[in-house]
Order: structure tokens, then C-alpha cells, then sequence
């Protein structure tokens, strides 16, 4: 008989498990964690050193051992001391896209015991700028082109040094990153910082879909529970897939990942970077995300995951040169970050047959995941997003704060030691989205059985028709169930009389016919006579998203719905 998650949850957080639990007190309020997760990043960086001569980082046709990372990881951490006055509590900038430098600078920053600001590589120049300025960074690494966005802003606040990575022609005052890392003394060690669970480690800033980016502060506990959360949500899936208890200890064979994603945010950084460093796993960077050169790396690599956000697991199963490569050495598709539409795993079991699907749900305030669905789980219910791992809690409320019951739709709550402390000088800002330590997500969703969240939508993506809520994401969700359709976003269309109508966005798969009414005749064939599109926009180009993969819904209804 298959175990049960609160039988699941008991074994693998038993006294001398790996995944045990302790308590503590955080604020005032009391909080579980992993007993056995290390305290801080310079922990994970320092075990890393373990896996010695094996592959780490793969760039194009560039390669880095475990060692030589963390030697020039340690080294430049020594120079930001010594050569820059980097200190605990200091903010040091990353303008990057992904390079081999982006977690080099990294771990130099967090262990000297400043904080990391990971900046969108995507933004402008005046919004690197607004980054700067807002974080207060002290010092800034940058590629060369961010380099050029930012040359004629600097200097930006209280910016006091630049370094750049892979560029030619720099004025006298800006250091090379290549000079920084050469002549790594043997037998180099980290610095000698004292660094707590609770001290700030990271100021990522939200994508800002819907307004200005907020530096969300993070501490080493965040994200170090995170590298937890995601090994437990693992074994979790295993176990109630029918796996022996013996197998969850057993390490992957040759596990190598594709990141498809930034790593200016917590998917990219806490979740796949950290992840691979810990279980000593080669991590394959793409410089810009492309279907093509994704199949392309799955073969050369003998990539193990890939994933992302759903959008790139779509783009990957759907593209003409899928059967042209080999993909025989994926054993799971993670992704996250975005809703996942239930078609997706139903697609993966028929390109990738036998391969284990995994969504998982969080935010950058919640340090990447909170809950988790994978395996049998997901292919029974995959329009779940999983049940919270057991350090976290989650509950479902009224306009008012009020815990609903389960199978009621509210707005969901989590607490745990992964969520962060609040925003970067924004006291208003933090006190509207965080109470007594839960934080608020803006998303609506129910519980059901045993804990399995359905997130139903974004509260600020509900459209409200003649008074009816209108679900987007739902709709969205069996958009994706149509055999033309390969992408498509729901947004709400301002009217006169009803407030507003529903309004969908097209995308079909490549030779595809489909009409207007091909999509309205398909919802109304499953959902009320309200959620039917009134509006349909069947477009080539791709829909806008951010680096996160998250439709930019106010640039098409800026494009398609302007207000009335």
C-alpha cells in the first residue's frame, strides 16, 4: 500500500534522519528548520572543495573543476577584503548573464560576508542603475555588455570600484575580473568571517511585473533551506512513487544540469545552483535561452534535468529538432516559477516517456520553493503544485486575514524559515505583505486532502465579469489542452457595462490551423458561459515574458486591452 505524506513526512524527519527537525525562535515567533542544514553559505561553499577534480561549471566550450572554482572563489574573496575594504553587511552588485564569473563573484561575496544584490541582466541602463542606487552597493561586477549600459551612469550612488568580466578597452579605473582571479596562492582557504544563520546573504529584486522592483532581503538560513527543501521533495517523491527506503540515500549517477534559467533569481541561484554544488553535480550555463541549443547541450552533456519554468520544458518537447537529438540521459524535467499548465505533464509522458515530472511553487520571498509535486503525485494530480515540505507552513485566507477551511479559495499564506525578512528600506511595503511572519503571495488558492495546494490564480489577475470571479489561470490551464495551441495567456478586457470580459492570447503550434471560434467553442465546452473568451488574439510572435519566464500581462493589455 502506498505510504501516506504524513507517514512519508514522519520517516524522513525522524530523530537522526537526514531531513530531522528542530525549532527555534526567530522574532519572537517560533519557526522549524532542518537540524542538519548548513548555517551559511560560506558552509556550502567550503564542502563543495569535496568533489575535487570533477566538472563543475560548462560554459560553450569552457570548463571548471570543483577545486578551481572554490580557489578562485576563496581567492576573490580575500581581494574584496583586501583590496576593496569589503566587510560584513556591505552590498556587492552582480550585472551579469550566465557567465562561469556570476557564481565565482557569488561565493567570494557571501564568504566575506557581504550581500549579494543579483541584478537583472535584462534591465537598462537606468534601471541597473536604480538597483545600484536603491541597494546601496559598495561595488559592482559586470559583463561587458552591462558594462556598457552602465559606463555612462557611473559612478551610481556609493559605488566605489567596478570590475568586468570579458571585455577589452576599459579605462585605468575599472578592474579586470580576469586580473582578480589569477595567481591563487596553493592551499587557499576562505577568509576568516563569522557569519550567523540570521545575517543578511542576498537582496534580489522582485521581476516587477506589475510595478517597481523591490529588493526582497534574504539571510543565509533562506537560502540554505532551500538546498534542503528541494533534496527532501525528492525523497518525498520517491518514497510515495513506490521506491525502497534505501534508495532516497543513494547519490545520483553523473548528474548533470542545464540551467536554462538566470541566475539573478532564486530558481537559477537557491535551487540549481546551490542544489548541484551540494551533491557535486555538473552545471551546463546557457548564455540565452534557445530550444535548439537547450537539445543541443542535452546531448553533448549527457544533461540529467532540465527544466526552468514550464514555457522552456514546452518549447524544448515541441521543437522541430527535438527528434534529431539524443535525450536519453534525462531521468526528470524540474520546473517552476510560473503556472504549469496539466497538458505539460501529460506531454512529458509521451516525448520523454519514464522520465519523472516535477513542479514545485514559491516566490523570491519565500527563497524558491515551498511546496512540491513530483512523480506519481503529479501525474495524479497535476494541477497541483504539490504539498508544503514539512519546515513550512501554509494556509489559506479571507480578505481579512481569517484561515479559511480546506477546499476554500482565499489568498494563500506561508511561514517557515525560508521566508525572508521583508524588503529592502521599504517598511510600508513589508508591513503590508508580511504578518507575524507569514507572507502574503498574492496568490488565490485552495488545500485539499492531505495538503495539496491548487493555486487557482494571481488575486491581481482575476477578472471580474458582470460580478463573477473569473479565473485566468484555470482558463489558461485548458487552453494548453488543445492540440493547436502552444502557448496562451488570459487577460481581462475593460467594459462599459459588465466591468470587464475575458480576452485570450494565442499562440499555435507552428503549421497549426485555429480560428477565434475554435478556442471560445472549446472553453464553452467545458466551463461556465462567463469564462469564454470574448476577446481572441491569435498571434506568431511569442508572447512578452520576463527573465523568470512570467507572461508580462501588462504589456499585452497594453498592446491589446487598453483602458476604456
Amino acid at each position: 500500500m502506498r505510504p501516506s505524506i504524513e507517514e512519508v513526512h514522519a520517516l524522513l524527519t525522524a530523530p537522526g534522519e537526514r531531513y530531522e527537525i528542530a525549532e527555534t525562535t526567530l522574532e519572537g515567533a517560533p519557526i522549524r528548520f532542518w537540524k542538519n542544514a548548513p548555517p551559511d553559505l560560506a558552509c556550502v561553499l567550503r564542502s563543495s572543495a569535496v568533489h575535487g577534480d570533477k566538472t563543475f561549471l560548462v560554459y560553450e566550450n569552457e570548463r571548471i573543476r570543483f577545486d578551481e572554482h572554490f580557489a578562485r572563489a576563496a581567492w576573490l574573496s580575500h581581494r574584496l577584503r583586501n583590496d576593496f575594504g569589503v566587510r560584513p553587511g556591505d552590498r556587492v552588485a552582480i550585472a551579469m548573464r550566465n557567465l562561469p564569473e556570476w557564481p565565482i563573484a557569488f561565493w567570494a561575496i557571501a564568504a566575506a560576508g557581504a550581500v549579494v544584490v543579483p541584478l537583472n541582466a535584462w534591465w537598462t541602463g537606468a534601471e541597473l542603475e536604480y538597483g545600484l542606487v536603491d541597494s546601496g552597493a559598495k561595488l559592482l561586477f559586470a559583463d561587458a555588455e552591462r558594462w556598457e549600459r552602465l559606463e555612462p551612469r557611473l559612478p551610481a550612488g556609493d559605488v566605489e570600484a567596478v570590475v568586468v568580466a570579458r571585455a577589452r578597452g576599459l579605462p585605468g579605473h575599472v578592474r579586470r575580473f580576469e586580473d582578480l582571479v589569477d595567481g591563487v596562492p596553493p592551499g587557499i582557504d576562505l577568509p576568516d568571517v563569522a557569519l550567523r544563520p540570521d545575517d543578511h546573504a542576498t537582496l534580489f529584486y522582485t521581476s516587477g511585473t506589475t510595478g517597481s522592483p523591490r529588493g526582497v532581503v534574504g539571510t543565509h538560513r533562506n537560502i540554505c533551506t532551500n538546498l534542503f527543501s528541494v533534496g527532501f521533495a525528492r525523497a518525498r517523491a520517491m518514497l510515495r512513487s513506490g521506491a525502497p527506503r534505501s534508495a532516497v540515500d543513494q547519490p545520483e549517477a553523473n548528474p548533470a544540469f542545464l540551467l536554462s534559467v538566470p541566475l539573478f533569481h532564486v530558481t537559477g541561484c537557491h535551487s540549481v545552483l546551490l542544489g548541484t554544488m551540494a551533491i557535486g553535480a555538473k552545471l551546463v550555463l546557457m548564455h540565452k535561452w534557445s530550444p535548439g541549443r537547450a537539445l543541443e547541450l542535452i546531448e553533448r552533456e549527457r544533461v540529467t534535468v532540465f527544466g526552468g519554468v514550464p514555457s522552456m520544458a514546452w518549447q524544448v518537447l515541441e521543437s522541430p529538432a527535438f527528434d534529431r537529438h539524443d535525450t536519453s540521459s534525462l531521468r526528470s524535467v524540474r520546473y517552476g516559477g510560473a503556472p504549469a499548465p496539466p497538458e505539460l505533464v501529460r506531454r512529458i509522458g509521451a516525448r520523454l516517456p519514464g522520465r519523472i515530472p516535477s513542479n514545485g511553487y514559491g516566490m523570491t520571498e519565500t527563497s524558491a520553493i515551498t511546496s512540491s509535486n513530483a512523480g506519481e503525485d503529479y501525474r495524479e494530480q497535476p494541477d497541483s503544485v504539490g504539498v508544503a515540505v514539512p519546515v513550512c507552513d501554509v494556509r489559506v485566507v479571507d480578505v481579512n486575514g481569517r484561515e479559511l477551511p480546506r477546499g476554500e479559495i482565499g489568498e494563500l499564506w506561508i511561514r517557515g524559515p525560508n521566508v525572508v525578512k521583508g524588503y529592502w528600506n521599504q517598511p510600508e511595503a513589508t508591513a503590508a505583505s508580511f504578518t507575524d511572519g507569514w507572507v502574503h503571495t498574492g496568490d488565490l488558492a485552495r488545500i485539499e486532502n492531505e495538503g495539496f495546494i491548487y493555486v487557482v490564480d494571481r488575486a491581481k489577475d482575476v477578472v471580474i465579469r458582470g460580478g463573477e470571479n473569473v479565473y485566468c489561470a484555470q482558463i489558461e490551464r485548458l487552453l494548453f489542452e488543445h492540440p493547436a495551441v502552444l502557448d496562451a495567456a488570459v487577460i481581462g478586457v475593460p467594459h462599459r457595462v459588465l466591468g470587464e470580459e475575458v480576452g485570450a492570447v494565442i499562440v499555435p503550434r507552428p503549421d497549426a490551423a485555429l480560428s477565434e471560434q475554435e478556442i471560445r467553442d472549446h472553453v464553452g465546452a467545458q466551463m461556465a458561459a462567463y469564462n469564454v473568451p470574448t476577446h481572441v488574439w491569435i498571434r506568431d510572435g511569442a508572447l512578452p515574458r520576463n527573465p523568470a519566464g512570467k507572461v508580462l500581462k501588462r504589456e499585452l493589455k497594453r498592446e491589446l486591452a487598453p483602458p476604456g
